[in-house]
């Protein structure tokens, strides 16, 4: 899992795009959904349990990273703005906007996310915490082109925090920082935080919580794409499942069927899974120095810092236009 998230919100009838979506996931070699459908309210409530469990060490790490090395990475960058993508809560963000409200006491905060209400929630949370600050949400799927409010100024800091790069498959992670770069004006600076690559147990703990949180944020996804879509996945027929692939360097996690079944999509007909059959619901790459900065590269972005914690689990960048 990642942190920054892109959140869903319910609809009054199945949503057509949606029922596609979830039709041409399932029709795939290997089934799979999109991380989006993860996010009803139940979903984010459940994320939000789940960066406080004691597997969970990345939001606890980044956090720690964030209050060490923000008040000297952002203070000499006074930035103007903060764009950040799949803000979600923005919990964690606020150790950048104590930052930036010292060094830029009249910056804009842009928050961009997919659930207008969550949104919503968030914006009124920020206003009423900075009041200096001017907030100015923006609602969109960062996974595609969308316009930010003019006038921004700069510099600009574009943030996307939580290892939520890890949720991207390699040639789609590139093309999502080379939509970043392409907003990025010089002086501007990019903000990434990444889980990196450690002992496979430390990982699949993560995702394999005792108390079962992440189960339950699993095969929330199903009640989400019911919703959506429209289809009639049966929940009580599946289980979560997670694991590191060590080729790919990611965690998997899949939602495995326990019997024989069949599933709905409107428009599209039925899906046969056979007992054992998964649909894998989410990837999370792990990464490393060399891997950062290939992807900076075939991007148009270079690495100014790269701290980690002492045990070396997690890492902050902040990188720059490489021309």
């Amino acid at each position: 899992m990642a942190e920054a998230r892109t959140l869903t919100a319910p609809r009054a009838a199945p949503d057509a795009q949606a029922a596609r979506e979830v039709a041409d996931g399932l029709r795939r070699a290997q089934p799979e959904l999109p991380p989006k459908f993860f996010y009803d309210e139940a979903g984010s409530r459940l994320f939000e349990e789940i960066t406080r469990l004691p597997e969970y060490y990345l939001t606890r790490t980044e956090r720690a990273l964030m209050q060490r090395w923000m008040p000297a990475w952002i203070g000499p960058l006074a930035p103007a703005a903060m764009v950040e993508l799949g803000a979600g809560s923005a919990e964690k963000t606020t150790i950048v906007l104590d930052a930036i409200a010292a060094a830029s006491p009249r910056a804009v905060y842009v928050p961009v996310d997919v659930s207008g209400d969550f949104l919503d929630e968030t914006a009124v949370r920020i206003r009423a915490a900075y009041p200096s600050l001017q907030v100015q949400p923006v609602v969109a799927d960062f996974t595609e082109a969308f316009d930010l409010p003019d006038g921004l100024g700069g510099p600009v800091l574009h943030a996307f925090l939580g290892s939520t790069i890890g949720n991207f498959a390699p040639d789609d992670a590139v093309q999502l920082l080379r939509r970043v770069r392409a907003r990025m004006a010089p002086g501007d600076r990019f903000l990434l935080g990444v889980d990196q690559r450690k002992n496979p147990a430390r990982i699949e703990a993560a995702y394999n919580d005792a108390a079962g949180v992440t189960a339950q944020f699993n095969l929330n996804m199903l009640r989400v794409v019911n919703t959506l879509a429209g289809t009639d996945f049966n929940v009580s027929r599946w289980e979560h499942r997670a694991f590191y692939n060590g080729v790919e360097h990611r965690i998997e996690m899949h939602l495995v069927s326990v019997i024989d079944q069949t599933v709905t999509v409107p428009g599209s007909g039925e899906f046969a899974f056979r007992a054992g059959q998964t649909i894998r619901t989410e990837i999370s790459a792990k990464h490393d120095h060399d891997s950062v900065e290939a992807m900076f590269a075939a991007a148009g972005l270079r690495i100014d810092e790269w701290v980690t914690d002492r045990d070396g689990l997690y890492a902050l960048v902040l990188a720059s236009p490489a021309d």
